[in-house]
């Protein structure tokens, strides 16, 4: 194992014999933490691709110590049934993980245009990466994102299904003005070169949000995204994440992402801090009559209740609240 030139949060683990890093053109990263099973699934997925693109994978282990993830990926990339790395990204946090996949896509792969992002519970159609990438071309686009389709563990709970917590924000193929995941994304080499380094800010590392932050940052910047509907994975979403509590707890913690990202935005404004507290009050003041109208519209109180959440994240963020899900992962 050695570590990635200039980077001492950075270890290759194995890199795949025969690999032609200057003949790639599209970089898939994976991020992996104590999912091992899945990963494998995740993987086989990527194996099953329809496309004649010339791509490499970037499994990025977060779990330091007991590195279940590299440790079964590794002989697959050592067999050759995978063309890329294993490395393992010694930071905790899931920005630390994306930020040294991209890092070491950037540092090993010089001619790639395309990076994708999938996550390691997640399934990918068999033409997902062609798809991500003609959706690019035709419209001309640095970024494009495409849906995560929630597969629940029981199919009493695919009633979640149209909750905002869990379904895609767009219907169509078509450009957008904004996406919010990057659990599945394309992002053209042309972004990563020209935003600055770490990539997504470690503010976000265990609340999640770096990537909305990330691509907010972008657009202002003048890069452009579209949706493509034709790429979908395929995400599994366990028991746990039906509970109340666990909705009750995202949904805040989507309002407080909402706030801090919105005040990023405005830094540079007049009063651009005070404009930002303004609009979360008025949110959080309308957010019972918005209730009841999605309630009405949706049959499903948690879809209602949850626009009150969503307000009363963004003012608690004003008093320093942050729901960190992702530092116990366990509970996730």
């Amino acid at each position: 194992m050695m570590k990635l030139n200039g980077h001492d949060n950075i270890s290759i683990v194995m890199q795949s014999p025969g690999l032609s890093p200057e003949t790639i053109d599209v970089v898939v990263t994976l991020p992996t933490f104590k999912r091992p099973d899945h990963l494998l699934r995740t993987l086989a997925s990527l194996k099953e691709q329809a496309t004649d693109r010339s791509f490499a994978i970037i499994v990025m282990e977060n779990e330091a110590e007991k590195r279940e993830g590299a440790a079964v990926a590794s002989p697959l990339f050592e067999s050759g049934d995978y063309s890329g790395l294993v490395i393992v990204a010694h930071d905790r946090g899931n920005c630390n993980a994306y930020n040294a996949g991209w890092q070491t896509a950037l540092e090993i792969f010089p001619n790639f245009t395309s990076l994708v992002v999938i996550d390691d519970d997640e399934i990918a159609a068999p033409d997902w990466l062609e798809n991500l990438c003609k959706t690019r071309e035709a419209y001309n686009v640095d970024f494009v994102g495409g849906p995560q389709i929630p597969i629940f563990a029981k199919p009493e709970h695919q009633i979640w299904a149209k909750h905002p917590v869990f379904s895609p924000h767009y219907d169509t193929t078509g450009r957008v003005p904004i996406i919010y995941s990057s659990g599945n994304l394309l992002i053209g080499r042309n972004v990563l070169e020209a935003m600055p380094f770490p990539f997504l800010d470690l503010t976000f590392n265990f609340m999640g949000g770096g990537d909305s932050d990330f691509i907010s940052r972008s657009v202002v910047k003048g890069f452009t995204i579209a949706w493509c509907a034709e790429a979908p994975v395929y995400e599994t979403v366990p028991a746990r994440r039906v509970e109340a509590g666990w909705i009750r707890a995202r949904a805040l913690r989507n309002g407080v992402i909402s706030s801090l990202i919105e005040k990023r935005k405005r830094a540079d404004e007049p009063l651009g801090k005070v404009k930002t507290v303004l609009k979360s009050l008025a949110l959080l003041a309308i957010s019972p009559f918005r209730a009841a109208l999605k309630t009405a519209q949706t049959g499903s109180l948690s879809i209602g209740v949850y626009q009150i959440y969503i307000g009363l994240g963004r003012v608690l963020a004003e008093f320093g609240y942050s729901n960190e899900q992702y530092r116990q992962p366990e509970k996730n």
